[in-house]
């Protein structure tokens, strides 16, 4: 008999491509990696890791085996999801996360309304990028997780997952009070080419489209300094350091010294959450969904 333990250090294997990731998505020792897959290799009487450099690699068979391992999770959560949903009760651990804004806009008011309704349920989140958030939720070490896209820059939902909108997040540009357009009921992109921009770190998805949508209007940016966390934007911008666009989700309050103006094209986050659509039926997960989206109405 297989052992689904062993199938799951095996799937994770597959999913991040070598030891250390395996361990730490299963929250594991490298160590305990080796074990399990030593022990698997013995109960199959096949070879399925090889050496590849200071790596390892999958063989054929270890290929193989992890396909059908990855469908047998499926079932797994499947077969969990359908208990969970007869017994219809909203129990067990749910581990979910947002991104920056998110986690201080729609965290707070979200799990705190699933811990008053469903005391039984113990809640884990953490915050997390949504490139990083979608894998987490594809490999399993993820419930939900709180997303975004730009309404010019969608991002790409991998297979097996499904998503429901939370909120249309509008984002203004953030300018220092004596700023030449600070007085402006609206104003255009194009009008900040010759401003230093204030963005996010270099390959974050916010910071690409920024970039993208910038040159989309012929501007080339100037960066002048990058800051992960929206209230840390804003503090640069109220030292007169440059502007940045600031989404409204998260950013309360603004600095004293900082104006925001809406932008004429109306610039905004598409915000929703994901889950693996195995998992579709869990009450728990509609449980989530139901207080995420209910924050975000509240929000809106």
């Amino acid at each position: 008999m297989l052992n689904l333990e062993r199938l799951r250090t095996l799937d994770a294997l597959a999913r991040h491509g070598s030891v250390s990731g395996a361990a730490e998505g299963l929250h594991i020792t490298t160590s305990a990696v080796s074990q399990q897959m030593s022990k698997l290799e013995r109960e199959v009487g096949q070879q399925l890791l090889a050496k590849n450099g200071r790596g390892v690699r999958l063989t054929d068979a270890g290929r193989l085996l992890a396909e059908h391992a990855a469908r047998i999770l499926s079932q797994v959560e499947l077969a969990q999801s359908d208990l969970e949903a007869q017994r219809g009760q909203v129990v067990g651990e749910l581990r979910l996360s947002a991104f920056p804004t998110a986690a201080r806009g729609l965290f707070p008011l979200a799990l705190s309304a699933l811990r008053e309704r469903h005391p039984a349920l113990r809640l884990r989140s953490c915050e997390l990028e949504p490139e990083a958030a979608l894998a987490g939720v594809v490999r399993g070490d993820l419930d939900l997780a709180v997303v975004l896209d730009w309404y010019n820059k969608p991002m790409a939902l991998p297979d097996g997952l499904v998503k429901a909108p939370i909120m249309d997040d509008p984002a203004d540009v953030a300018m220092p009070a004596d700023h030449r357009l600070a007085w402006r009921d609206e104003v255009d992109l194009a009008e900040f080419a010759d401003d230093e921009w204030i963005t996010w770190g270099e390959g974050e998805f916010c910071h690409e489209w920024l970039m993208y949508t910038l040159r989309s209007q012929g501007i080339e940016p100037l960066v002048g300094h990058r800051a992960a966390e929206t209230h840390t934007q804003l503090a640069l911008v109220a030292a007169g350091l440059g502007v940045c666009v600031a989404p409204l989700l998260g950013r309360r309050p603004v600095p004293a010294g900082v104006v925001t103006v809406p932008v004429r094209q109306r610039v905004r986050r598409h915000v929703y959450v994901v889950w693996r659509a195995d998992a579709d039926r869990r009450p728990s997960i509609r449980a989530a969904v139901k207080a995420l989206r209910a924050a975000g109405e509240n929000l809106g």
